[in-house]
């Protein structure tokens, strides 16, 4: 038997690292496989590696100031899973391990994986731009209204207008890259 790599695994491993991630393989598989692997991919790996072994490698990885990011599909992964700080599982793990991810993609191709990062890079900006946004309409409207410088009309059109651009905002998460 030989292990394969999965398909785009390298591109996803590329991707992943062009996205400033450290990459490394816990196994719990043979040494020659994991390590032939290890190789092809050009990563630090660890076979052999029990259920427990693997939430400890995490936990310590933590405890040093990092925040993990776990993919596994195995059934020996679950413990991993729910130790990382964030996890992820295709829909073809076992059910313990989808269940323990927080993430499960469906597609079969691990480019999911660097494509939800991007998406809630993506995402957690638009809220940083909604919050200024909202942060500097009021400042700029509140004193106005308190004031007494605009109807009731006035503000409720302005408020509308404020609440279409951050959806606005908002709706540009979609425009993003193409799905691979």
């Amino acid at each position: 038997f030989e292990a394969v790599l999965r398909p785009d695994a390298e591109a996803a491993i590329h991707a992943l690292k062009r996205q400033g991630f450290a990459v490394e393989i816990i196994s719990g598989d043979h040494a020659a496989p994991v390590e032939s692997l290890a190789r092809a991919l050009n990563l630090p790996a660890q076979a052999r590696v029990t259920p427990g072994n693997k939430a400890d490698h995490i936990a310590r990885r933590s405890a040093a100031g990092g925040k993990v990011l776990m993919v596994g599909d195995g059934l020996n992964d679950a413990p991993a899973l729910r130790t990382a700080h964030a996890s992820m599982a295709p829909a073809s793990a076992a059910d313990v391990g989808r269940n323990a991810a927080d993430f499960v993609f469906l597609r079969d191709s691990l480019l999911a994986v660097p494509e939800a990062i991007e998406t809630a890079r993506r995402a957690a900006a638009l809220v940083r731009q909604n919050m200024a946004l909202a942060i500097v309409y009021n400042i700029i409207a509140v004193p106005i209204a308190i004031a007494g410088f605009v109807t009731p009309l006035i503000a409720a059109v302005a408020m509308s207008l404020s609440s279409i651009l951050v959806v606005a905002n908002a709706l540009r998460i979609g425009g993003g890259k193409a799905r691979t």
